[in-house]
């Protein structure tokens, strides 16, 4: 057969799917131990899909990497970046979404099986371990689980690739990189933080006098709301105080550099320069994934305690209360979260010099005068 031929060959719809491996991956345990449970296939089916989904999130999210890697990024990729990071943000959805169909197991049917799944847990997904570290999610960070390693439960050739992966740079050190690289901060005749302090304390001002200007505040009220409003020596320290910055950096309050902080800054207050739209929609889909992680820990938290309220987890966890504090804690992209504290109105931003502005635009000349 040419090679050509043997290219465009026909294939089965069902032999290319390979589905009579996947279809015949669903081994109940139930009825090998005694009465089969009916919604043990539903469990086992939940899972797998679970499964291939991680599968494809780690496909995604490694071609992205691989972009960031070098140090001069190739700018056309950025769209290619933005498109799979949202691909990652749909599937994420979907996983949120699964955990309805998971619920419709009640209490009484999931312990018809329950009791043959032990040892093994939702703990032992090797891939989402992966997916999590190369995002950026350091053992340090991590909520611990029976005061173990997490890595503890995965094989020798398992634990090493979670061990390299973490020793690599992950997504959020990558764009670390990638926003500390950010033109157009320290100019001649533009120094956008000293344009951006100027901006916050004129912007605190105006609100400043317009908590004392009004007549449906008490002065007690009055006075609360001045202390929540805050100054620059407040949470907007930490951008316009470098050594602030660091000091929370080692606190582990903070994850991003200080000039990187400033890069995404700069890109989310001049969102709207046709230069700055792309970068803008990749650290929007960050923050998306980051979110939707979120919100799918707090699901499946709420889904253990409704389906097994305060049992210990079937891989010895603390089950509902160890899930919400991996909710609360496993926070990856805090740092971008946190510029929406840094932002300001449009109408107080800093006037940028016209030749930067062109430049943060797409523009051409003919070359006539």
């Amino acid at each position: 057969m040419s090679e050509i031929k043997k290219k465009y060959e026909s294939v089965h719809y069902t032999d290319y799917l390979q589905l009579k491996k996947v279809l015949d991956a669903q081994h109940l345990r139930s009825p090998e131990h005694g009465e089969a449970a009916h919604d043990e296939m539903l469990f086992i089916i939940i899972h797998q899909v679970y499964e291939l989904w991680f599968k494809e999130v780690i496909h995604d999210l490694s071609s992205i990497m691989e972009m960031f890697r070098n140090d001069n990024v190739d700018e056309n990729n950025i769209g290619t970046a933005v498109h799979r990071l949202n691909r990652i943000t749909e599937i994420l959805q979907v996983l949120v979404k699964q955990i309805d169909v998971l619920e419709t197991i009640t209490p009484l049917d999931f312990l018809d099986f329950r009791n043959y799944l032990f040892p093994a847990s939702g703990f032992q997904s090797f891939q989402f371990r992966k997916v999590e570290v190369a995002l950026g999610l350091k053992e340090k960070y991590r909520e611990t689980y029976n005061n173990i390693p997490y890595a503890t439960v995965f094989s020798e050739q398992e634990s090493k690739e979670l061990h390299d992966l973490e020793n690599a740079d992950s997504m959020l050190q990558l764009i670390e990189k990638w926003l500390e690289r950010t033109p157009f901060l320290h100019r001649n005749d533009f120094l956008f933080l000293e344009a951006y302090k100027k901006a916050v304390d004129n912007m605190l001002d105006k609100e400043r006098q317009a908590i004392d200007a009004t007549d449906y505040l008490t002065a007690a009220e009055k006075q609360m709301r001045m202390n929540m409003l805050g100054s620059t020596d407040t949470f907007f320290a930490s951008v316009l105080d470098e050594n602030k910055h660091n000091e929370m950096l080692n606190k582990g309050a903070l994850k991003l550099s200080y000039k990187a902080t400033l890069g995404a800054l700069f890109i989310n207050l001049y969102r709207d320069e046709p230069i700055l739209q792309m970068p803008f929609q990749l650290l929007s889909k960050l923050v998306d994934i980051d979110e939707l992680l979120t919100t799918w820990r707090y699901r499946h938290a709420q889904m253990v305690l409704r389906i097994i309220g305060r049992k210990i987890g079937t891989g010895g966890s603390s089950g509902f209360d160890y899930l919400l504090n991996t909710a609360i804690k496993h926070h990856i992209f805090f740092d971008l979260h946190n510029i929406s504290t840094l932002m300001i109105p449009r109408s107080e931003l800093p006037i940028l010099p016209d030749h930067l502005k062109k430049q943060l635009s797409f523009y051409f000349t003919t070359g006539n005068k």
